[in-house]
């Protein structure tokens, strides 16, 4: 069983990626719930999704508790800072590096925190990587959500070719290509 949580700000693509882990599963075999929070989302808000995965017990619910995380994909620091309390211990945190300044930062009410990164290595294990600067390498850094995948796909047991099937499947042909590239530097770092 597997438990991932996926955080980021409305716009960076999460909602794609747990789309491209309920088609993955369901494409080997695998139980599968995918659960959607969307906050202001459209407002640059907070987005969280929960995907659960199984091979070899019923899933009964969508959510995963605080502490049962397996792997956090944090799209933005300061959501990685909030996710933490999902971590189980053992768990591992892939963090996209970006900052999105909200709106009371935005608006001089309060200060971005300068150590999400530090908070997050001293809580659990944590890959960090700058997703949107290699996204932007492929060709724009829109991908950056699916450079994530590509780290990700190391913690689960499917093939890369399954990931990319799976891809394939969500992603519009006009930008199939680059996601693909998007996803192998992910996955190759």
């Amino acid at each position: 069983m597997f438990n991932i949580v996926i955080v980021g700000v409305g716009g960076q693509g999460t909602l794609l990626a747990s789309k491209i882990l309920g088609v993955l599963a369901m494409n080997n075999g695998y139980d599968v719930r995918v659960s959607e929070v969307h906050g202001m989302s459209q407002r640059g808000g907070s987005v969280v999704t929960y995907v659960r995965i199984s091979n070899d017990q019923p899933l009964y619910s969508s959510i995963v508790e605080q502490g049962q995380a397996d792997v956090v994909l944090a799209f933005e620091n300061l959501e990685a800072v909030r996710a933490l309390p999902y971590m189980k211990e053992g768990g591992t945190m892939v963090i996209n590096t970006q900052e999105i300044l909200p709106m009371p930062v935005i608006t001089g009410a309060v200060e971005y925190p300068s150590n999400c990164l530090e908070r997050a290595r001293a809580a659990c294990k944590t890959i960090e990587i700058n997703a949107v600067e290699i996204a932007h390498e492929c060709g724009t850094y829109k991908a950056a959500n699916v450079v994530l995948m590509g780290v990700l796909a190391k913690s689960l047991p499917f093939s890369e070719e399954e990931w990319k099937k799976a891809i394939t499947a969500c992603v519009k042909p006009k930008f199939l290509d680059v996601n693909l590239m998007a996803f192998e530097r992910g996955f190759n770092y």
